[in-house]
């Protein structure tokens, strides 16, 4: 298990700032679109570079005080509120501490269509990592093979934005067992305490500082070396538990006593099956 120490000792040896150990969820392709389809069912190179760097450059949100453009020219991995849909492709991404509470404007770089809600429940809770660049329309478009429309983009030219590489919905464990249908088929990013360890690679996922609460059962035959009460990141596909073929698509070795234990508990409730878990940098 990566600690959260080693992230720290990299940061101050220069790596670049950010608020959360993100997770590349679609490749960074050269399109301007709006709708989650299908996850990647393959492993993408794209992907996996862009998870190594939000993995070495995982700090404390305290450190993310500078103004935006003290991190142009940086890669970042951001967590956030999508505030406002600007076009069919971007929206400005908001949250008190980020950026020292400034307005971010997201635009989808990614090839991969994504759309918001358009509802506060869930929330659209967003993770991001992209680089940080200064919105030029006409480099941008050259540069993404973007299209960007002059009328709506006009107000943002000049300001800083984060060129999308990748995007997921960052919904906490309580909007995904309440609405999991707004979910499932999707790869998320969500961010928890480690309640309880049932096996290796087997664990229920609860809301940071809650003693009770809604919890997402998190199963992930690599996911080791984790303990009880550690905050999280989970990045991973939603689905429905069906016992059957868990085992038989991830190569479970869990007995048959935890087996038939979740069964009972879980049998077509939300499952998170789990491709990274970073150290919470909240």
């Amino acid at each position: 298990m990566i600690q959260a120490n080693q992230y720290l000792n990299q940061f101050r040896k220069g790596a670049v700032a950010v608020l959360l150990a993100g997770t590349a969820v679609v490749s960074a392709c050269a399109a301007d679109q709006s709708t989650v389809e299908e996850p990647a069912a393959e492993s993408d190179p794209a992907i996996e570079e862009s998870i190594a760097v939000a993995e070495a450059n995982n700090v404390q949100l305290g450190d993310l005080t500078g103004d935006v453009e003290d991190y142009l020219g940086q890669t970042v991995s951001v967590r956030g509120e999508a505030e406002v849909a600007v076009g069919e492709s971007s929206f400005v991404l908001q949250d008190d501490e980020l950026f020292g509470g400034q307005e971010v404007i997201v635009i989808n770089a990614t090839g991969v269509p994504f759309v918001l809600t358009g509802t506060n429940e869930p929330t659209d809770d967003i993770q991001v990592t992209g680089e940080v660049r200064q919105v030029v329309m006409a480099e941008l478009e050259q540069e993404y093979g973007l299209d960007l429309d002059p009328e709506l983009y006009a107000e943002y030219e000049d300001r800083p934005a984060i060129i999308a590489a990748s995007m997921a919905f960052s919904p906490d464990p309580e909007e995904v067992t309440e609405a999991p249908d707004q979910y499932y088929g999707q790869v998320i990013a969500v961010s928890g305490e480690v309640d309880e360890l049932l096996s290796d690679g087997i664990f229920r996922l609860q809301e940071e500082g809650w003693f009770e609460g809604d919890e997402v059962l998190v199963i992930g035959a690599a996911v080791t070396g984790l303990t009880e009460a550690e905050e999280v990141v989970v990045t991973g596909t939603l689905r429905p538990f069906v016992a059957a073929e868990l085992e038989q698509e991830y190569d479970l070795t869990w007995d048959l006593d935890l087996q038939e234990q979740l069964e009972a508990e879980y049998t077509e409730q939300p499952v998170l099956v789990a491709e990274e878990v970073y150290p919470s940098a909240q």
